[in-house]
C-alpha cells in the first residue's frame, strides 16, 4: 500500500486559516493572506541604554520615523479637541518621549541593518515587529510599578517594559528554560547591570503565578502562546500545525485562558492587564477575554472591567492596519503597505 503523502504544515496551517478567516475578514482576507506570505515588516525598538542622539540620527537620515512620538504629535494637536480624547491620548503622550521605536513609511519595504554595539557595549536597537509594541503602550506603566510579563520570552516586550524607565520591579517569567536562556542574553546585550538587578527572571509554569503571588503586581503583561499565524504558514520547523501537535493546538484556548486568569489573580485590585496574541483567530482572542471575565465574576467574585483602547487606532492608523469589527480590544491586521501583525491587544481592570 502506497502512504498518503505528508502534507507539509505550512499548507494545513494555510488551508485551516483559509476556511475561518474567510468567514471572519470576508473581503479583508484576500489581502491579509497575502501579507502573510510576504516578507514581514519589522520596527527599531531605540535601547535607552544605549547612546540614543546618535542612534536616532543615523536612524532618522535613513528616512525612518519614530512612530510613538508622532502619535504624541497628533495628541498634542488634538488639545483642540474634546477632554475625553486628551484624556485617553495621555499614556501615549506620556510614554511617547521615552518609548522610540522607528519605522520605515508605508510601502516602504527597506531593511534595518543589525543593531551594533555601542561604546558602552550595548547594542543600539532591537528589531521587533513593531505592533508588538502596542501591548506595552497599552499597558501604561507608572513609575514604581510592580510589573509582571507572564510570559516574557524571547524578551521583546520585557525589553520595552525597561525601555519606560517606570518599572520599580519587573518580573519576567516563561515556562520554557531554553527561550528563557534567550531572555537573559537579551537582558545582557541591552541593559546595564543596575537595571538587570531590578528584574527577576523565572520559569514557573505561568498558570501556577495567581497562586504563587496573588495580588501583587499593579500591571500585568500576559503575552499567550497562540498559533503565530504568521510563522505558521511561513516557517516549517516548531509549527503548532504539525499533525503531531494537532491536541497541543487544540487545548490553545484553555492554555491561554488559563494563563489570562493567573494574571488576573497576579493583579492587585485597581490594578491592570494587558492580554496578547499574534493570532486573527477570535477563539483565541475575544472568546478567551470574555471568557475569563465570566470565570472572575463566578469563581473567585471578582469584578474585570474592558477598557477602551480604540483611541489606538486613530493614533496609530499611519503605522497600521486596524480591524474596525473587532468586539473586545484591538487588532493590527498585515496589509502589504504596512506589513505587521497580527497583533491582538485587549486592557482588562480588576475592580
Amino acid at each position: 500500500a502506497t502512504t498518503a503523502p505528508r502534507i507539509p504544515a505550512t499548507r494545513l496551517a494555510l488551508h485551516h486559516f483559509d476556511t475561518n478567516y474567510s468567514l471572519q475578514l470576508q473581503d479583508r482576507w484576500p489581502s491579509v493572506r497575502v501579507s502573510l506570505l510576504c516578507e514581514q515588516k519589522y520596527g527599531a525598538l531605540v535601547n535607552n541604554f544605549a547612546c540614543v542622539d546618535q542612534v536616532t540620527q543615523e536612524l532618522e537620515l535613513q528616512n525612518a520615523t519614530d512612530f510613538v512620538s508622532e502619535a504624541a504629535k497628533k495628541v498634542q494637536r488634538l488639545q483642540q479637541g474634546s477632554a475625553v480624547e486628551m484624556e485617553r491620548g495621555e499614556s501615549v503622550s506620556q510614554e511617547g518621549s521615552i518609548i522610540k521605536c522607528y519605522t520605515f513609511p508605508r510601502g516602504d519595504i527597506t531593511r534595518f541593518r543589525p543593531a551594533w554595539p555601542d561604546t558602552l557595549g550595548f547594542l543600539s536597537y532591537y528589531l521587533m515587529d513593531a505592533a508588538s509594541l502596542l501591548p506595552v503602550l497599552a499597558l501604561d506603566v507608572q513609575p514604581h510599578d510592580f510589573v509582571l510579563d507572564l510570559c516574557a520570552a524571547p524578551g521583546g516586550k520585557t525589553l520595552a517594559l525597561l525601555q519606560t524607565g517606570a518599572c520599580g520591579h519587573l518580573a519576567a517569567n516563561d515556562v520554557s528554560i531554553s527561550r528563557t536562556k534567550r531572555l537573559y542574553q537579551i537582558l545582557h546585550s541591552y541593559v546595564p547591570k543596575k537595571i538587570r538587578e531590578t528584574v527577576s527572571v523565572t520559569s514557573y509554569d505561568g498558570r501556577d503565578w495567581g497562586e504563587l503571588e496573588g495580588r501583587t503586581f499593579h500591571k500585568v503583561l500576559v503575552d499567550v502562546p497562540c498559533t503565530t499565524d504568521r510563522h505558521s504558514v511561513m516557517e516549517t520547523d516548531n509549527n503548532i500545525f504539525h499533525r503531531r501537535r494537532t491536541k497541543e493546538r487544540q487545548m490553545l484556548p484553555m492554555l491561554q485562558l488559563q494563563l489570562l486568569m493567573s494574571g488576573i489573580l497576579a493583579t492587585k485590585p485597581g490594578g491592570e492587564v494587558v492580554y496578547s496574541t499574534c493570532s486573527l483567530s477570535p477563539l483565541q482572542n475575544e472568546y478567551v477575554i470574555e471568557r475569563a471575565i465570566e470565570i472572575a465574576e463566578t469563581q473567585f467574585n471578582i469584578t474585570t472591567h474592558v477598557e477602551d483602547l480604540s483611541h489606538f487606532r486613530m493614533l496609530f492608523q499611519d503605522t497600521f492596519s486596524f480591524f474596525s469589527d473587532c468586539r473586545l480590544g484591538e487588532l493590527v491586521l498585515p496589509h502589504l503597505t504596512a506589513n505587521f501583525g497580527p497583533m491582538y491587544f485587549c486592557k482588562l481592570r480588576r475592580v
